[in-house]
């Protein structure tokens, strides 16, 4: 569902005017640490969200951006990371990618002109890269002036078809998953702001990830049927970036739809989502068998792992227009809580 709701999203790009309303003096206690959820909402209605946990006392606020701004966040919330103690919150839709205080969710800056952002990734304090989808460019910000400085060209990749996702940076050097109509990952030179490598993988490389044995994995959804790009089974690859080739293959049911590949604190274990939510040893040489959780007739969309305490959280879109919920497990399985958030909750942010 996720590659159609993308594409509905991209079918227009008009700009986003955003409602401004009330302020709202409200005193949340934020702990030392937290998890931020975007929540997507739904294509032209403008009603992304934001909402933030605390895994100690086990509460939830909600709509917590256009409490503390007095402005709804924008059409579709795709990601969102913390760096040097703010907060950047990419508004795919509506072409924005905001900038908060992680503790007031206060706005304190946005980098606007962008085509279709998805994920944002910084080199340094003073330089980031944005990726996009419909556009055949990478964007290089200076995130402390809040805007454009250039972009990395990606060849043979139009406006038309085409995404550069996800980003994992190893030493100097930043690979990227491309993903709509794409079989490959970028390999990119930091220093120079130049693409030095390309590896063909399957139809359509969804996430990426990085293990305790300096190893890539990347998952494919093997396309869709009737998919002008191709339809194929998908599969899970292990990647050596020193030489930039796949070291093994782990394939899937034609039909499967494989996401979301997320890692534990350690580096050890690798979860993704298959219908069901599935677990894997990094060092194993085949899949399981057998889910770490099933689906219980959910719309499981997003996937993190506490980095500290290696649980489990699931964001449920239950069916695209309500409320979507959030489930927290242990290491063992064990439902540890469960709470609403906003509209398709997809993307997580662990605030340390």
């Amino acid at each position: 569902m996720r590659w159609l709701l993308l594409i509905f999203s991209l079918l227009t790009a008009g700009c986003m005017e955003w409602d401004y309303g009330l302020e709202e003096d409200f005193d949340i206690s934020t702990s030392e640490r937290g998890l931020f959820i975007c929540n997507e909402g739904n294509f032209q209605y403008g009603n992304a969200t934001l909402s933030y946990y605390d895994p100690t006392t086990k509460t939830v606020e909600n709509e917590i951006f256009y409490r503390a701004n007095a402005m709804k966040l924008g059409d579709v919330a795709q990601s969102m990371i913390i760096h040097n103690g703010i907060g950047w919150v990419v508004v795919n839709n509506s072409h924005v990618v905001f900038a908060i205080d992680p503790t007031t969710f206060k706005e304190v800056g946005r980098i606007t002109g962008l085509t279709s952002p998805r994920y944002i990734h910084f080199v340094s304090d003073d330089k980031a890269y944005i990726t996009q989808i419909w556009d055949n460019r990478i964007f290089i910000v200076n995130p402390k002036r809040y805007e454009v400085t250039g972009y990395i060209e990606v060849p043979d990749m139009t406006s038309e078809q085409g995404s550069t996702e996800q980003m994992v940076q190893l030493g100097k050097y930043l690979y990227v998953n491309c993903w709509s109509y794409q079989n490959r990952l970028l390999k990119i030179d930091t220093e120079t702001d130049s693409i030095v490598s390309e590896l063909e993988v399957g139809i359509q490389p969804t996430s990426l990830a990085l293990d305790c044995n300096g190893k890539l994995w990347t998952v494919t959804d093997g396309g869709y049927e009737g998919s002008p790009y191709g339809y194929e089974a998908p599969s899970l690859y292990r990647i050596d970036p020193e030489t930039f080739s796949i070291e093994q293959t782990f394939s899937f049911r034609k039909g499967d739809a494989p996401s979301e590949v997320q890692i534990n604190g350690r580096g050890d274990t690798l979860y993704w989502i298959n219908d069901d939510i599935w677990a894997m040893s990094v060092d194993a040489d085949r899949v399981p068998v057998r889910p770490f959780l099933d689906s219980r007739g959910t719309i499981y969309y997003g996937l993190t792992v506490d980095p500290k305490s290696d649980e489990v959280y699931i964001a449920d879109a239950v069916d695209y227009t309500q409320q979507g919920k959030i489930y927290r497990y242990s290491t063992s399985g064990e439902l540890l809580d469960e709470f609403y958030v906003g509209i398709i909750p997809g993307a997580f942010c662990w605030k340390e």
